[in-house]
């Protein structure tokens, strides 16, 4: 191969790999880097239905029955996808690894849209998925799963969410639900558990967002940190992922000790990965049955959803 191949080729790895930054950051929030396209289907699914949850665009809803068309009374994944709380679509999940693994473990998956910052609040965001909770119960017998046995999963901005709705029951309770209707929460290398604390010492880059989101109210940054809301009640059980990034690592710390503290059962794992990069992994492989979190996640699942 002569200089100039080889130089081209090298080129040509580097574009790839900001093109790649790019997108990530883009689905992190960070500031500078441009919103990806939604995504389309990567294997499309008859049976997917997309159900309205609202009357505002986001609040949709894809739905997912398990793929054995037998089944009835399934358990059901609610998930609950990242970007910085101001982007980010259900759509990335169509066809993703989580999607069909846990549709092919004989469990229904959903993944939702909620309304996104700055048109809205992290309140507002809470709230849309106790809403799409409480629709998707009131639906159960239609759609074929058993409102019983819940688990709500998120990941980055998600987790963050799902934990919240998880650990201050006012959001659940504004649906008429309450802690006892989720069989458990998942929330998949968040870093803003304890929102004062990642202002504080989080990644610079990503302080911008965290103002967008949180504001500079004190008392609102903490009624938004799950950590400082898990004195109880609380969902069930949790299940914390996470990969070896410095700041996800040291705040789900510090939510499993708190929900400890509140008597919750909780379990928290970390993972080989470190950075954005394995920030976005965790997220991507999800559902590959030879990655690890997807080993924690199935041996969680089958202890939620036991009858």
């Amino acid at each position: 191969m002569n200089d100039g191949s080889i130089a081209m080729r090298h080129r040509l790895t580097l574009l790839g790999v900001t093109a790649a930054a790019l997108l990530a950051g883009s689905i992190l929030g960070i500031p500078g880097t441009p919103a990806p396209a939604r995504a389309e289907a990567l294997a499309p699914n008859p049976a997917m239905r997309t159900l309205a949850y609202g009357p505002d665009p986001l609040q949709q809803l894809d739905f997912y029955p398990p793929q054995d068309p037998k089944a009835s009374r399934a358990p059901l994944v609610v998930f609950v996808h990242g970007g910085g709380w101001k982007r980010g679509s259900r759509t990335m999940d169509r066809g993703s690894l989580k999607q069909r693994h846990l549709t092919a473990q004989g469990y229904a998956f959903a993944s939702l849209d909620y309304r996104l910052v700055p048109a809205a609040r992290v309140e507002d965001q809470a709230a849309d998925i106790a809403t799409a909770l409480r629709v998707l119960i009131d639906r159960a017998a239609a759609l074929g799963i058993d409102p019983k046995r819940i688990v709500l999963m998120g990941h980055s901005a998600g987790a963050h969410l799902v934990a919240l709705v998880g650990t201050d029951a006012s959001y659940l309770k504004g649906a008429g639900l309450s802690p006892r209707d989720l069989a458990g929460i998942v929330p998949i290398d968040g870093a803003a558990y304890d929102v004062p604390a990642q202002m504080s010492d989080g990644p610079r880059i990503m302080q911008q967002t965290y103002r967008q989101a949180f504001g500079t109210d004190p008392a609102r940054q903490r009624a938004l940190s799950p950590t400082l809301q898990a004195a109880a009640p609380n969902a069930p059980r949790f299940l914390l992922l996470h990969v070896m990034r410095p700041d996800g690592a040291r705040q789900g710390e510090a939510l499993e000790k708190a929900l400890r503290a509140g008597g919750t059962n909780v379990a928290r794992e970390g993972f080989a990965g470190t950075g954005l990069a394995g920030h976005m992994e965790i997220n991507r492989r999800l559902g590959d049955p030879g990655y690890a979190p997807t080993v924690a996640l199935d041996g969680f699942l089958r202890t939620a959803f036991a009858r």
